[in-house]
Parts: C-alpha cells; sequence; structure tokens
C-alpha cells in the first residue's frame, strides 16, 4: 500500500485558492519552497503584488528602515561580482530582502508595472520586461530602433537631433536613452493584441510606442510632442503632460497606434516659484485625472576641486481634471489616500492595509527629470527616496547615499 504527503498532492482548485490570498511575493516565494509538488502546481506569473516594494538594482545599496526618520546609514551590502543583486523591501515589513539575480547584472530599470519591471540590458541594448521573482520575460524592441537612432557601429553610436547628428559611445547610449517606459498589461502570451508600451527617450524627451506587430519603436505622430515629462495609461487612452504642464490625449483603440494630440485643458497654475517644475500624471477616481507638480531646488557647489549638485524636493501641489472638463481644480488633501511617484506608473492606493502608513502622503522617488537637469556637466545628483506629508508640508528621506544615475531606485506596485 503506497502513502501518499496528503499537504504535497493538495487539489489544485484548493490550491489556487490558497494563492488568491497571498499577500506579497516573499510569500509566494516560501510557498514555492515547501516541495516540489506545490512548486510546480504555482502559476508561472503570479497576479500581483500586494504591498508597494521599493527596489535598487545595484552592486551596492544602503539598507535603512523606513521607519526611522534619522538618515544614519545601517549596513552597506554588496553583491558578487557575477551576479546582480535586487534589494526589494516592503512599505509594510521593516525587513529588507536581498536576492541575487543575475538577470539584473549591470542592467537598469526604467519603469515598473503590477510586479514587472521594464529594464534595458545595457551590453545588448535589449529592452526587455522582467518578472524579477519568477524570471519571466518577454523582449521588446531594443534601443537601436529608436527612432533617433540612425546607425550602431561596434562601439559608435550616430543618433539624429533635429537635424543635427551626435556620435557617442554604444554602452552609453543604451544606458542613457530611454527615460521611462510603461506598459498598458501585464505580458499576456495568449492574448496580446491590445498590447502596448510606450517610452519617453532621447536628448528632447520624445513619446515612442511598440505594438506586437511591430518590430520597432514609432514615434508619436504629434509635431513637437517633447521635453515629455510623464505618461500613463488610463481608461484605454494614453495621457502626457510636458514641461509646461500640457496635458496631451491619445486614443489607443486604433490598429496603427495611438492617435491625438494636445487636450483642450489649459495648464495648471504654477505655485512652485523659483524652483524646478516637475509634472506627473495619476488615474483618479470617476475618469479623473491627478495632476502632481513637484517644486525642487538645485545647489552646485565645488568640493575637493570637483563640481557637485545637491537636489532638494522641497514641495507638491496637486491638480484635478475631472471628467468632460477643461480646467484643473488644485485640491490641497489626498483624505485616506497615498500617491506614489517615479519611475514607476504612479498610482493613487489606499494605506489601510500597510503597517506604519497614513493618508494624505506622497511617497516619492527622483526620477529622469533629477538626473536630466545635470545631464551636459557629467553631474549627478544623489538620489532623494522620501515621503511627503501634505497636512504639514514635511517629508523624510532615506537611502540618500544611492549612485542614482546607474542604480535609479524604483516602486514595484500592486
Amino acid at each position: 500500500m503506497v502513502e501518499f504527503d496528503r499537504w504535497s498532492d493538495i487539489h489544485q482548485d484548493l490550491f489556487n485558492e490558497i494563492t488568491k490570498r497571498l499577500y506579497s511575493y516573499d510569500n509566494y516565494i516560501q510557498l514555492r519552497l515547501v516541495c516540489k509538488q506545490w512548486n510546480l502546481k504555482l502559476p508561472k506569473i503570479p497576479d500581483g503584488n500586494k504591498v508597494p516594494w521599493l527596489v535598487l538594482s545595484t552592486g551596492s545599496a544602503a539598507k535603512e528602515s523606513f521607519e526611522e526618520e534619522a538618515h544614519a546609514l545601517e549596513q552597506e551590502v554588496r553583491a558578487p561580482e557575477d551576479e546582480g543583486i535586487l534589494d526589494a523591501r516592503s512599505l509594510e515589513e521593516k525587513g529588507i530582502y536581498h536576492l541575487m539575480l543575475p538577470d539584473m547584472q549591470d542592467n537598469i530599470m526604467y519603469g515598473s508595472y503590477h510586479g514587472w519591471l521594464i529594464i534595458v540590458m545595457v551590453h545588448e541594448g535589449t529592452v526587455r520586461i522582467l518578472n524579477p521573482f519568477t524570471k519571466v520575460h518577454l523582449d521588446l524592441p531594443p534601443v537601436s530602433t529608436l527612432p533617433n537612432v540612425i546607425n550602431i557601429n561596434g562601439d559608435e553610436c550616430t543618433l539624429g537631433y533635429k537635424g543635427d547628428m551626435i556620435t557617442q559611445n554604444t554602452i552609453f547610449v543604451h544606458q542613457s536613452q530611454i527615460w521611462k517606459a510603461i506598459i498598458n498589461s501585464a505580458p499576456n502570451n495568449d492574448n496580446d493584441s491590445d498590447f502596448i508600451a510606450v517610452v519617453i527617450y532621447g536628448l528632447f524627451l520624445e513619446l515612442a510606442f511598440y505594438m506586437p506587430n511591430e518590430n520597432r519603436w514609432i514615434r508619436f505622430p504629434t509635431k513637437d510632442l517633447d521635453d515629455v515629462h510623464d505618461v500613463i495609461f488610463f481608461e484605454e487612452k494614453i495621457f502626457a503632460v510636458d514641461g509646461n504642464g500640457q496635458l496631451y490625449e491619445f486614443d489607443t483603440r486604433t490598429k496603427s497606434g495611438p492617435v491625438g494630440g494636445k487636450h483642450e485643458a489649459t495648464p495648471p497654475p504654477s505655485n512652485v516659484g523659483m524652483l524646478n517644475c516637475y509634472y506627473y500624471l495619476i488615474g483618479g477616481d470617476n475618469g479623473s485625472l491627478l495632476m502632481l507638480v513637484k517644486g525642487a531646488r538645485y545647489r552646485y557647489y565645488m568640493k575637493n576641486q570637483k563640481r557637485f549638485c545637491e537636489c532638494k524636493t522641497v514641495k507638491f501641489d496637486i491638480y484635478e481634471l475631472r471628467k468632460n472638463e477643461k480646467t484643473w481644480s488644485r485640491i490641497h488633501s489626498l483624505r485616506n489616500y497615498i500617491l506614489v511617484i517615479g519611475l514607476n506608473s504612479s498610482v493613487k492606493i489606499l494605506p489601510s492595509n500597510f503597517l506604519n502608513c497614513k493618508g494624505n502622503q506622497i511617497y516619492f522617488t527622483d526620477d529622469m527629470h533629477d538626473r536630466r537637469e545635470v545631464y551636459f556637466e557629467n553631474i549627478t545628483p544623489p538620489s532623494q527616496i522620501g515621503i511627503f506629508d501634505l497636512e504639514d508640508g514635511s517629508y523624510q528621506t532615506f537611502l540618500t547615499d544611492v549612485d542614482f544615475f546607474y542604480y535609479r531606485p524604483i516602486w514595484i506596485l500592486p
């Protein structure tokens, strides 16, 4: 008589009910390790993470508790030379997970979507959508197919910028041409007919898109659309905002790609004074859009005969554009919600399930705009990662010593 381990042979339907109740990816990983049978029964692509994570892809990363307001560095973690390291930090827990992933070595993150990372493989120039926990991935057209790339010949790449041509190192082009990437849905090999990816790219921050029937990145049709600060998918449309706060709207329900142009809404007033002004878009409730205006201050200084730059986020203003309206209205409170912004597809979520989190706050990371300010001067400001409290205007920062150019922090969101 053969005896079976009842737990290892649990019925698939019951097992599926268990996986639906997994709270975050660390639960998912632990479940895979129980036994071989459970590992085989788990789907390769989990439904999503229910807790936001802050992720650093780096060979050297700072480790610090979110709950501490002090900026003291707790520990430095270094990865072996032959592996990449992924630091994943949950908003809810004090723990920090260091995952050794060769897939992340020397690669740069440019976006995230429901647990998926959008990365560029620096040496090959491959643009890849990757689930860092399961290693399932989908490759998009490489950097060499961006509209401004004219030719790549070994170590040299020729780029076109509005009639001018420049030559740069190919590896540097792979590192610097894409500023932010978004996708409208998780990769699905069974039905990808409506899948679209969009990137902000190039020196002039233009937009390009990819659809499954294409083998390259295609420039958006709108003339003179540049200096794009943010782009999102929302209600089967693409919305973008430029450096003047001008909103653009594109319909995605076409076979040939996004169609549209300037939105009729006038830009919201700027209340940041002499500060550098950056714009973010977030999908709101009942078809409304939120525009977040960040004010940052830059200070240049000399140290040991080298020039440095200090970037400091000092304020946020929030505006709402209700559906079918043409005027932005300023709002002064998020009430019970928090906003999470950065290289991720920015979102508005309820923090009620997260320990030590409260509403009316903005979780932010500095992103492409803070890096672009000093692009020509070969100065990289240290990255700011922080929490801004809209109630009293205070904020706390952490992980202040991260090298922002190569090791960008990014949120993995529910």
